[in-house]
């Protein structure tokens, strides 16, 4: 069907034009001196709520208790992409498998294996129930990728409840042919949305500092790439080195440092334009750039004598202020998603330790009080946890805590391991790790779940460090 004034997918240009189609059932609406020092259900799960979410009023379906869903995951499958008559089934099967990529790496389902699906299992657009539930199946998506002309596909998928019988969503996309791999990840999120009961993360991007060359002379870009690996491109030449990217959360921006003249300072890069900025001249270094929740300000560290202060800088304006003094090195601040607090890095106590304060600067309380040296938080966007990398005798690692500093956990410790990243629904952290090798050393970045489970590395053409993850681009 056309809709006459069709909603559309927005934020990223290459986007705005796909046409969106609700097909039946309820469609839901969705969407780093110290850092520079340091390195210079369980059983019996069901899926949730698809009947309630048939129920008059479009009630979201009830969340799963994801705590032990890496050891029950849901059993769903995923057909049909690549079946329909007069389609597309080479398209389509790449589509169903960025779906199962997707659904396999949240660690929260189980996708069953396609060569044990019934022959002739959807007829006339229906599932024959009794083939899927015989396999296990919870969920079930079917889907299809037909060719439109001009360069154009629709891509149409239905998600159905296998014990309820009953189609729980179903949309089309009519896009550019382009845009499938994003489609993908769409239909991911919406799948995601449907069954956890919050959004997903894998319509993203992660930011990112490629290293290449010898490890006498390394050669350190800053690059881009899809969350899991796919599109890649170089945002910078290599010529000066690059460090520290970081995703403006409203626009398609990046802050980052770069050693142009040999002096760190902090940039802006438009992403839709290749556009640079400089921020502004505050001195011989500054660094560690993070954006406020809305987009409009940036904090970042100015060397100032022998410390480092934390300033903010309304970037219309140009206005900036002094959060810290500079009496000690305050390095590395994040904001709450709400942007009412900032965590930081700091040595005012005599060794690096976290610190929470008000946006304004006041009521600095100390937060860390393990063992060791703390750096880089990341505060995780629904605000119940905050990343850190803390280094003790027994090498780096990633941990996180509650923001009052309580329940501090490490979720991966090695030889090399630093600046932590959330994903947008704040269940998958992203960071990097350094292994050494006889000669020089290899750089992986890698995924885990904030529970600690479900460790997977990120495939990246060169070595990788400093991950920034994306908010979700729809």
């Amino acid at each position: 069907m056309t809709l006459e004034n069709p909603p559309k997918i927005l934020v990223h240009p290459y986007l705005t034009d796909t046409l969106v189609e609700p097909l039946g059932g309820h469609a839901f609406a969705r969407r780093r001196l110290l850092r520079t020092g340091m390195a210079l259900a369980a059983s019996g799960l069901i899926v949730p709520g698809l009947a309630r979410a048939q129920a008059a009023g479009g009630t979201p379906p009830d969340t799963i208790n994801v705590s032990g869903a890496h050891n029950a995951p849901i059993p769903i499958a995923i057909s049909g992409f690549g079946d329909a008559a007069g389609g597309n089934a080479e398209l389509g099967n790449e589509i169903g498998s960025v779906i199962t990529a997707d659904l396999d790496h949240c660690g929260l389902f189980q996708t069953i294996d396609p060569t044990s699906f019934v022959p002739n299992s959807v007829a006339n657009g229906v599932p024959v129930w009794k083939n899927w539930s015989i396999l296990g199946a919870q969920a079930l998506v079917t889907g299809a990728v037909t060719n439109q002309g001009g360069g154009s596909i629709r891509v149409e998928y239905r998600l159905w409840s296998v014990s309820d019988q009953k189609q729980v969503q179903g949309t089309a996309y009519t896009t550019s042919s382009a845009n499938w791999r994003r489609i993908a990840h769409i239909v991911a999120d919406d799948i995601y949305k449907q069954l956890i009961g919050e959004k997903g993360y894998f319509d993203t991007r992660v930011a990112y500092i490629s290293v290449a060359g010898s490890p006498t002379s390394p050669v350190r870009r800053m690059a881009i790439m899809d969350y899991d690996g796919a599109n890649n491109r170089f945002l910078t030449n290599g010529r000066w080195m690059a460090l520290s990217p970081e995703f403006n959360p409203v626009r398609q921006q990046l802050a980052f440092v770069s050693f142009e003249d040999n002096r760190p300072r902090v940039f802006l890069f438009d992403l839709a334009t290749g556009a640079r900025q400089l921020v502004g001249e505050f001195g011989s270094l500054s660094f560690g750039p993070r954006f406020s929740p809305d987009g409009s300000a940036l904090l970042f560290s100015v060397a100032r004598g022998s410390g480092a202060a934390i300033v903010r800088l309304d970037l219309a304006s140009r206005r900036m202020q002094s959060l810290t003094d500079s009496d000690s090195i305050n390095v590395t601040p994040c904001y709450s998603p709400d942007g009412s607090k900032i965590v930081f890095n700091s040595d005012r106590d005599g060794s690096q330790q976290l610190f929470v304060m008000g946006a304004d600067g006041s009521g600095v309380q100390r937060i860390s009080f393990g063992s060791g040296r703390y750096a880089e938080p990341d505060w995780s966007p629904k605000g119940d946890m905050i990343a850190f990398t803390r280094l003790t005798s027994g090498g780096f690692g990633i941990g996180v805590m509650k923001p009052d500093g309580s329940g501090e956990r490490l979720l991966s410790q090695g030889y090399l391991e630093e600046s932590a990243s959330f994903c947008p629904n704040g269940r998958v952290i992203m960071f990097y790790r350094q292994t050494p090798l006889h000669f020089g050393n290899v750089s992986h970045l890698v995924t885990i779940g904030a529970d600690g489970f479900n460790e997977r590395i990120t495939p990246t053409p060169t070595n990788a460090t400093d991950p920034s993850w994306s908010a979700l681009l729809s």
